[in-house]
């Protein structure tokens, strides 16, 4: 028999393989697959204006899509003395995406320090937060969405070469001195926002997933 498999809304390969080795402590034998691995289709724009809307909006397009259980997260990073900003608009922050992900990750964070220069210290505080959708069918029964939270604050120059969007310049509360892109892969799994909410959805995933096999 076939192994088990969910379908990830990401091109991202760094959230796929973090998803695959959490959700594995769960449901082993369970097979990521991203949006390159399935037949191409319309993706939604992400336009709700929380992180929650966002997320179920990419789950339900990857269930129609694929038939697939469907896996979609947004996340962002939220500064206090922004009001909350970047939130819904992290990855799209310095303006429309262009190019690669990796300049659109180094103009959103050149940008975000500009916005910060003049504010002190123990004013950069921030969170990372992140909603997690799963959509199995097409009930609101079949559909579950779980958050993570990540506390810290923004430093002053850019650290690490781990991670990716903002995490050359976060530090997470639990782990002082590092930026989250300083750290391990297994101690960022640990705390990240992205981690807690996987952690929180791995065994209810498993136990739909069961449940559907055993009605199927």
């Amino acid at each position: 028999m076939a192994e088990p498999r969910v379908f990830l809304a990401s091109r991202n390969a760094k959230k796929l393989a973090e998803m695959q080795r959490i959700l594995a402590e769960h449901a082993p034998g369970l097979e990521v697959v991203g949006l390159d691995d399935v037949p191409a289709y319309d993706e939604p724009v992400e336009d709700a204006p929380d992180f929650v809307g966002n997320a179920l909006l990419k789950a339900r397009a990857g269930w129609r899509a694929t038939g697939l259980p469907s896996v979609a997260d947004d996340s962002g990073l939220c500064v206090d003395a922004l009001n909350g900003m970047p939130g819904v608009l992290s990855a799209r922050w310095s303006g429309r995406p262009a190019g690669s992900k990796e300049g659109q990750d180094d103009r959103n964070n050149r940008l975000l320090l500009e916005q910060l220069e003049d504010v002190p210290d123990e004013r950069r505080t921030a969170y990372f937060t992140c909603a997690v959708a799963l959509v199995h069918g097409d009930t609101d029964e079949e559909e579950l969405v779980v958050t993570g939270e990540m506390p810290g604050s923004v430093i002053r120059e850019v650290r690490g070469d781990g991670g990716f969007g903002y995490d050359v310049l976060f530090v997470a509360d639990e782990r002082p001195g590092l930026t989250t892109a300083e750290l391990s892969r297994e101690d960022k799994d640990a705390i990240s926002h992205r981690g807690r909410a996987l952690r929180e959805l791995g065994p209810l995933l498993a136990a739909r997933l069961g449940a559907a096999g055993e009605r199927a």
